[in-house]
């Protein structure tokens, strides 16, 4: 065997030996199996939920249906101005920026650069300026720079997917920060008008109390009657007194609050008349259980969510693979700027790059499966905030529907108290009772008016949460039809949409 033969060998081997500890130190960061969209409920379980069939779902501007103006006006102050949706909107456009810079990692970047450097050479380095003939020279280059990266496996696609879908969510989400405002603010708003409505019975009640107690104390200090009803009269005055003042303050501190919810101060907040309380309707919309999951901007949100999740466990696994890119150079650069742009200073450069994962197999691994646990983090969140929708349409169905029970029997006790007060009323106009039976009579009927009153305004919070339990009118937009699935079950991307609409 020659030398030149042995010398080749040699190379061979040594040439196989590298490959071969490459491929083994590659392999042990084999990359995972691409994971599937996971399989999510496609429907709220409502099943069993007996309550009559409500006339359509909210509508976007849902209290537009009290045809109250007041109402719309604080609306749109709320929406407009209040500190809470601002900061819903401002958590909107950091995703729509994180959106933007991932989309602008895609694709070929150029730069472009230009310098001019004044030098002097140091006479005791390793080629002393005296013997090049000069201590100072001038540095000049323009440049221009191109990069690109071969994105083969999917990673800044995928990364660029999720910065989307995070968008979407913040969209999703600042659609729930509305409707959270626009129904605190209809609750406290008709929270307002119902202690108006009771103050007036309050001050009826009130003045029945005072001449109840009046002639109390003249048949006391006469005689007919004992000390002791004179001090009943006196508490039952007192407790009427008290009452009222509570129910005052209760309207105050309402005013207070709906100021604070449109983020203005309370001697800021437009004047308020009294109206009554609007009529309410019963049930909840047909096939509520299948819409509901494109109608509540929470479940929307955690949906975009979990294909945000879905795709980051792309990028940890695109780790695995190497990253290709080609970097390009083109410029002038010389140390006589007389010469800068003649075609003796042209200066080109290219260079490939490949960068292989082969000692951090471990990290990769860790990194795939925390992407992995945020995924099911987030698909647990998704299934908890279904449930916790089908909960709360249930509840506040379930819930009308005793209060309107309620307020029928209800309404059978005003009536027959109405009728006593009546006949007090005409016995008193015969002169057969005093005044003392009509008093206590109209007492009574007064308190179960205000009875009534707080049945309404709990059957228009009722309503009012089951608004928001329905959605307030959100809708979200629904991609292409994806074939259906089995055990109503489907993958976030078969029924997810392209973008949430803006409720206001």
């Amino acid at each position: 065997m020659t030398k030149v033969t042995m010398k080749r060998t040699l190379h061979h081997t040594r040439t196989v030996l590298v490959w071969s500890v490459l491929l083994t130190l590659v392999a042990c960061a084999t990359p995972p199996a691409k994971l599937a969209a996971p399989s999510l409920r496609n429907d709220v379980p409502l099943a069993g939920l007996s309550t009559p069939p409500r006339s359509g779902w909210p509508q976007m501007q849902w209290w537009r249906h009290y045809h109250d103006p007041q109402l719309d006006r604080l609306m749109g102050l709320a929406i407009r101005q209040a500190p809470d949706l601002a900061l819903a909107r401002s958590r909107v456009q950091d995703a729509e920026q994180s959106a933007r810079l991932a989309a602008a990692q895609l694709g070929l970047s150029v730069n472009g650069s230009a310098q001019f450097s004044r030098q002097r050479l140091s006479e005791n380095s390793l080629i002393p300026s005296r013997f090049l003939g000069f201590s100072w020279y001038n540095q000049a280059d323009l440049g221009l720079q191109l990069q690109y990266d071969f994105d083969w496996w999917g990673k800044k696609h995928a990364t660029m997917d999720a910065a989307l879908d995070r968008m979407h969510a913040a969209q999703a989400q600042r659609s729930a920060a509305a409707l959270a405002l626009q129904y605190a603010v209809a609750e406290t708003y008709f929270g307002w008008q119902s202690d108006q409505a009771r103050l007036q019975l309050a001050d009826q009640l009130l003045a029945t109390q005072q001449q109840f107690t009046r002639i109390a104390a003249i048949r006391v200090r006469h005689g007919v009657d004992p000390p002791d009803l004179l001090q009943h009269a006196r508490a039952q005055l007192a407790g009427a007194r008290e009452a009222r003042i509570a129910l005052d303050g209760s309207a105050q501190i309402r005013r207070v609050v709906l100021a604070s919810l449109l983020g203005i101060a309370p001697a800021a907040l437009p004047p308020l008349k009294t109206r009554p309380l609007p009529s309410i309707e019963r049930g909840i919309p047909a096939g509520a259980g299948l819409d509901l999951i494109a109608r509540r901007p929470d479940i929307a949100a955690s949906r975009w969510l979990v294909e945000a999740a879905l795709r980051q466990t792309d990028v940890a696994r695109a780790e695995f693979f190497p990253d290709i890119s080609i970097a390009a150079l083109a410029g002038l650069s010389s140390i006589d700027m007389g010469k800068l742009f003649s075609a003796g200073s042209r200066t080109f450069s290219l260079t490939p790059a490949l960068h292989l994962p082969i000692f951090n197999g471990g990290s990769l691994k860790a990194n795939y499966g925390r992407s992995k646990a945020q995924l099911d983090a987030a698909v647990a969140q998704y299934d908890r905030t279904v449930v916790n929708a089908a909960r709360e349409v249930a509840s506040r169905a379930l819930g009308a529907e005793q209060i309107a029970a309620q307020r029928q029997q209800q309404q059978l006790r005003l009536d027959a108290d109405r009728e006593l007060l009546a006949s007090a009323n005409a016995r008193l106009r015969q002169g057969v009772r005093d005044a003392r039976e009509s008093l206590l009579a109209k007492a009574q009927w007064l308190q179960q008016r205000d009875a009534a009153v707080q049945l309404h305004t709990r059957a228009v919070d009722t309503d009012l949460a089951l608004i928001k339990a329905l959605g307030g009118g959100y809708r979200m937009t629904r991609k292409k039809a994806a074939p259906a699935t089995p055990a109503s079950t489907t993958s976030p991307s078969a029924t997810a949409g392209a973008a949430d609409h803006e409720r206001h």
